[in-house]
């Protein structure tokens, strides 16, 4: 099997981690757990040793420097430049129309958190083999709680001599009533927006359901530039891609679903609850970034950039400050910090 070709999507406002994540560097660029930031830990993820080929980069003019800056081999990455984002389908369509038909690429967010990097590679594997074999791969993310903020996976038969399994029917954002009910069955993956597709059997389908999507990034392309290891798509004609997911452009219509299970201490780092949950966290349940003094407090996070901050007696709370902004919220409220005035304009 020829070595797998990780496309790393690079976009994003990053708002519900504000004031930390702003929109000129969002969270894939930050080192919101460990030292490394989001994205060059994908890029690491998926290193040559380990079966991958150089990465494919889909990234905005905006966050082009951020890339190059934290890229670990910039001499022999390939990056392609959106002149706007126009969602998931597009990316991956421009990604797709720039490799040979017979290469797997392996869709990978930048803003996600992996705790498990032997299980991540060993999924990518078996996914790569079921798309060598026709299949349109998701990574089905073994669930460890009723989560509302995910898509799931409805599990289907299995596809026999492989580790992967049909999928059955994709379930939108769940109610919490519904997502404990996916829960408690066991047939039920969060769906973590990580793909396996052979190039060929991608272009495919998405000239089978949405051929308008595929023929104006072709267009885009046609008409692009080059620039040493950059490319960039002509951006009248990108300008007039129509802009969808590729959940609801391909993944919820073609007969070749399928998944692989994955668990591998997964997070999408949606909010700060989840970088929470992500962190070493002390006897206490607490963690503390910058200088922070505690006492006589519980499952408290504090990350400050430059003041100090001295919490007593409090229990279930994140507090961040970052330059001249703090934001201090509950777990409940980390689902509404995008919504915030400072949110929303930073």
């Amino acid at each position: 099997m020829n070595d797998i070709i990780p496309v790393i999507l690079c976009g994003g406002s990053g708002t519900r981690l504000w004031p930390r994540s702003r929109k000129n560097k969002p969270k894939p660029f930050l080192p919101l757990v460990g030292n490394t930031t989001m994205f060059t830990a994908t890029v690491l993820r998926c290193e040559g040793q380990q079966g991958f080929a150089h990465p494919v980069i889909v990234t905005g003019t905006a966050h082009l420097d951020h890339v190059e800056e934290q890229l670990p081999d910039r001499e022999n990455t390939r990056i392609l430049v959106e002149p706007q984002g126009r969602n998931t389908a597009a990316a991956i369509a421009l990604a797709a129309l720039m490799l040979p038909e017979d290469a797997v690429m392996l869709i990978c967010p930048s803003d996600h958190h992996i705790g498990d990097t032997d299980a991540f590679r060993n999924a990518a594997r078996a996914a790569a083999k079921l798309a060598n074999d026709g299949w349109l791969v998701s990574f089905g993310i073994s669930p460890t709680s009723p989560e509302t903020g995910f898509g799931y996976l409805k599990h289907g038969e299995l596809i026999a001599g492989t580790a992967g399994r049909k999928v059955e029917r994709f379930v939108e954002k769940p109610d919490l009533a519904r997502a404990i009910e996916f829960l408690s069955s066991g047939e039920y993956a969060w769906n973590g927006g990580i793909f396996a597709f052979r190039v060929g059997t991608f272009l495919e389908e998405l000239g089978r359901y949405r051929p308008d999507i595929l023929e104006a990034v072709r267009a885009s392309i046609n008409q692009g530039h080059a620039d040493g290891m950059r490319f960039h798509p002509d951006a009248d004609a990108f300008a007039k891609v129509p802009s969808q997911s590729v959940d609801y452009a391909v993944m919820e219509n073609t007969d070749r679903a399928a998944m692989v299970p994955a668990t591998m201490a997964w997070s999408d780092i949606g909010n700060w609850q989840a970088l929470y949950e992500a962190q070493e966290l002390d006897i206490a349940g607490n963690a503390t970034f910058g200088r922070a003094e505690l006492a006589d407090c519980s499952n408290v996070l504090v990350m400050s950039d430059g003041p100090r901050v001295s919490v007593v007696g409090a229990s279930d709370l994140i507090i961040v400050v970052d330059g001249d902004e703090v934001l201090v919220c509950t777990p409940e409220g980390a689902q509404s910090v995008g919504k915030l005035t400072g949110a929303v304009n930073q």
